[in-house]
């Protein structure tokens, strides 16, 4: 039988929580600003219920130097293996209170593949047959193109405590199912509460307006296979130089190009921002290309400096939106305009439906405009700290003790635990 409310501890003591889908040592800089995010949201809980905090992680190891290390997280390689040992994932989740499952934000879903949805499920799956309750952290949910794969979806989202949600699309998508049994909140994505140390303005050194440019390498690479598989409309290449050349150009711009994803390996180089970065440096030789940070924190400063930012790696433009720069994100898929939209931004520029003439247009247009668009994230990121507000007071009623529990499957969720 599935056991749903925290392990028998002391109420006052040691809270353990697990953390799936985060990672210490990703490449991906936006799926290390979740882990980060996510950790001092918890840290934060943890303290207004007076308990110490300890965390046990396990992701997928990445060549990329580990960017936090703290005395109260224990990190454990994930593979094929540690899913199927007992003295593995199972063993690590009946040690905590809850495990949480960020799914690396949007990874919940079979458009990455069949192999990388099964495995994330099969880690769930491990989870949920402990009985230690889990929980699934603010992401994007879907969408299931395969018919096996949203039955599986349905299926361990019926088994999880909970499911939060990042957007209003996902809440929509999960409603979907159906299914009365998902006990389902929606907040906002964790990265908005990213720390980090704001620059100044770049602007005050030498009076020019800085337009951070984050360079996607998959997008300049075409995709995982180079076909396009996004559906993009617009040449993302052959766009990126044309607004390149028209700022570099301008006698009061200065260009940035910033790398969100840094993958050192070679098998990884179509991926890579940095190389698309430094590529386009090559050819555009006024430009400045930003060194990679060391992570998620440092990523995000050197973005609070422009003046104006677009980019296709989503949380590159959640760092400048959460430190107040105009920004233009280029989508490539539902998640960027489900998340903007549900915090009230429509500057969200659909490349998978706009031309480049169109997706130029709004570009320039948002540069033209920042000064609105300042004033618009200032509002949108009110609603985004209510929302995350939200989800700490539900992660609060939830690990608060053994009375409190999480709603097992099937029933009716305690009232005084809903956000």
């Amino acid at each position: 039988m599935t056991r749903m409310s925290p392990m028998p501890r002391d109420p006052g003591g040691e809270l353990v929580i697990g953390l799936l889908g985060h990672t210490v040592t990703s490449s991906n800089l936006g799926i290390g600003a979740l882990t980060l995010s996510d950790i001092r949201i918890l840290e934060e809980v943890a303290a207004t219920l007076g308990r110490d905090i300890r965390f046990e992680l396990t992701a997928w190891h990445e060549p990329h130097p580990v960017y936090i290390e703290r005395p109260n997280l224990r990190y454990h390689p994930l593979s094929r293996g540690f899913i199927l040992r007992r003295d593995g994932l199972r063993a690590m989740a009946r040690r905590c209170d809850l495990v949480l499952d960020i799914c690396g934000g949007d990874s919940f879903t079979d458009i990455y593949g069949p192999k990388r949805f099964v495995m994330q499920l099969a880690a769930q799956a491990a989870v949920t047959g402990t009985g230690t309750p889990l929980g699934f952290a603010p992401q994007t949910i879907g969408p299931f193109n395969r018919v096996w794969a949203r039955r599986a979806a349905a299926w361990i989202l019926r088994r999880a405590a909970f499911v939060c949600a990042r957007d209003a699309l996902s809440s929509e998508y999960v409603r979907s199912f159906g299914d009365v049994r998902i006990t389902l909140i929606e907040a906002t994505d964790v990265a908005f509460h990213l720390p980090y140390a704001p620059r100044a303005k770049a602007h005050e050194v030498d009076g020019k307006i800085h337009v951070g440019i984050n360079v996607s390498g998959l997008l300049f690479a075409g995709g995982y296979t180079g076909k396009n598989e996004f559906g993009l409309k617009m040449d993302y290449p052959t766009l990126l130089r044309r607004l390149i050349r028209e700022f570099s150009e301008r006698d009061d711009c200065v260009v940035h190009l910033i790398g969100h994803v840094i993958i050192d390996s070679a098998s990884g180089a179509g991926e890579d921002d940095q190389r698309a970065c430094e590529q386009l440096g090559a050819e555009f030789p006024a430009v400045i290309v930003e060194p990679p940070a060391p992570g998620p924190s440092e990523a995000k400063s050197v973005i609070s400096a422009m003046d104006y930012v677009f980019g296709a790696r989503m949380h590159a433009c959640i760092a400048a939106f959460s430190s107040g720069v105009p920004v233009l994100p280029m989508a490539y898929s539902r998640k960027f305009l489900g998340l903007f939209g549900t915090l009230g931004y429509g500057h969200v520029a659909d490349c998978r439906t706009a031309s480049s003439a169109e997706v130029e247009a709004l570009i320039l247009d948002g540069f033209d405009r920042r000064g609105q668009l300042a004033a618009q994230i200032e509002s949108a990121n009110r609603e985004a700290l209510r929302r995350l507000d939200l989800y700490r007071s539900f992660l609060a009623g939830v690990l608060c003790g053994p009375d409190r529990r999480v709603a097992a499957p099937g029933r009716a969720p305690d009232p005084d635990i809903q956000a």
